[in-house]
């Protein structure tokens, strides 16, 4: 039987065997009880299994609170687990949403437990064959860009809002002279009033398209078309119609179905955007994991995928940095296609944080991209840009930065200028 496997992490007040089977019936054929129609038949081939469940440690209280638990009041302890289920596929078919209300969905609220946590999904090639590949990943992108043998170099359009598209445009046009391989929109620039995208993807593509003829190098703009599903189809068509070759999207607001819909109405390069991810993320028993995240839209057929950034301004820590990226880079199943995604590392980068990102990553397939990191160089975005190459020909001979700084300017006046802060 084609099964997708889920691991959680547990609490609970009640014997977390008996919660897993729990979680396992509620999740597939069964309720709190036996009802009319629940045939053995049934059972066997539609009851999700429990395949394992680990112990962990036990706590004195519990770590969320439940109106059921304060109500029935059990002695406790809270024991942790690590828990094991398997979903037929049957029970899903090919439904995105419902396989995430599935592993998901009702766990979070069933009374007996005080945490959990989805950590990671399990799925079979033959499951995943019927959804789409990326259009791009790692070598379309690299085809599209020109670039071998190194990291993509980007940033991202900053002030994050407020400009209006002929500013855009002119920032774009020095980025573009800098030598930027890939510029994206910020998380929260869409389609405002100031600069809408019907004039934005013009003004800025018109640029593009003139730095392309000038210089035979094309520069990637993921421009950010979140929006409702119609919305976000005619802004793709027009980044298409003007000779773009990506768009950004928000996971969370835009949700599976919305990202499926426009996967399967562009092939454009889908740079996906996570976030709001912390919500799901940060508790380390409630909500989900990246591994088990990133599989549910990697599923909708994305291209590249936000893993944020080591010694950055954001809450990872260098392990969760590094876990995300791998999870990108590895196929996503055992049995199943080649189909790694581009891991975009961002947030408080520069060139100094370059070494901790290719440690992390153990591979040059990656974005690296500096907003502050570029435009605030002390000797602006071409030297700011010029600073993250000559970081990685240093590191590339393996040498430190700080000895190749000394040969270096672009380099050394990044190490002078963030170093400090």
């Amino acid at each position: 039987m084609e099964r997708i496997v889920a691991e959680y992490l547990l609490e609970t007040p009640y014997p977390p065997e008996d919660v897993a089977a729990m979680m396992a019936g509620e999740q597939s054929s069964g309720t709190f009880v036996r009802v009319a129609g629940e045939t053995d038949e049934l059972r066997a081939r539609a009851a999700a299994a429990v395949l394992s469940v680990e112990l962990l440690d036990e706590a004195a209280a519990p770590t969320l609170h439940s109106a059921y638990v304060a109500r029935k009041a059990p002695p406790g302890p809270f024991r942790r687990a690590r828990v094991r289920i398997a979903f037929p596929t049957g029970n899903i078919g090919r439904n995105l949403p419902t396989l995430a209300a599935t592993v998901s969905g009702n766990l979070y609220d069933i009374g007996e437990i005080t945490g959990l946590k989805l950590v990671s999904l399990e799925i079979p090639g033959s499951y995943r064959a019927r959804y789409p590949l990326p259009a791009h990943g790692i070598a379309g992108t690299r085809r599209i860009l020109g670039v071998a043998g190194r990291p993509i170099f980007g940033t991202i359009i900053k002030p994050n809002v407020g400009m209006r598209p002929a500013e855009i445009a002119a920032l774009v046009d020095q980025l573009c002279a800098a030598g930027v391989d890939f510029i994206k929109d910020d998380e929260v620039c869409a389609n405002p009033d100031i600069a809408p995208l019907s004039e934005r993807v013009p003004a800025v593509m018109e640029v593009i398209r003139r730095w392309e003829d000038r210089t035979g190098r094309r520069v990637m703009m993921a421009f950010n078309i979140t929006d409702e599903t119609d919305a976000m189809r005619r802004h793709a068509d027009l980044v298409r119609d003007e000779g773009g070759s990506c768009v950004m999207a928000s996971l969370n607001w835009c949700g599976l179905s919305g990202m499926e819909t426009l996967r399967a109405h562009t092939d454009l390069a889908i740079h996906a955007h996570r976030n709001g991810f912390g919500a799901l993320s940060r508790h380390p028993l409630l909500g989900m994991g990246f591994q088990a995240y990133h599989a549910l839209y990697r599923l909708a057929g994305i291209d590249h995928m936000h893993v944020h950034g080591i010694g950055g301004k954001f809450v990872d820590t260098a392990d969760e940095v590094t876990e995300a990226a791998h999870a990108c880079l590895q196929p996503l199943c055992k049995d199943g296609p080649a189909d790694a995604v581009m891991p975009a590392f961002s947030s408080g980068q520069w060139a100094g944080t370059l070494p901790q990102t290719l440690q992390a990553a153990q591979s040059h397939d990656l974005m690296f991209m500096c907003g502050g990191g570029i435009l605030a160089h002390p000797g602006g975005p071409q030297a700011g840009i010029a600073s993250l190459h000559e970081a990685y020909d240093v590191l590339k001979a393996g040498r430190s930065l700080q000895d190749g700084a000394i040969a270096h300017k672009a380099l050394a006046g990044a190490l002078d200028f963030f170093g400090t802060r």
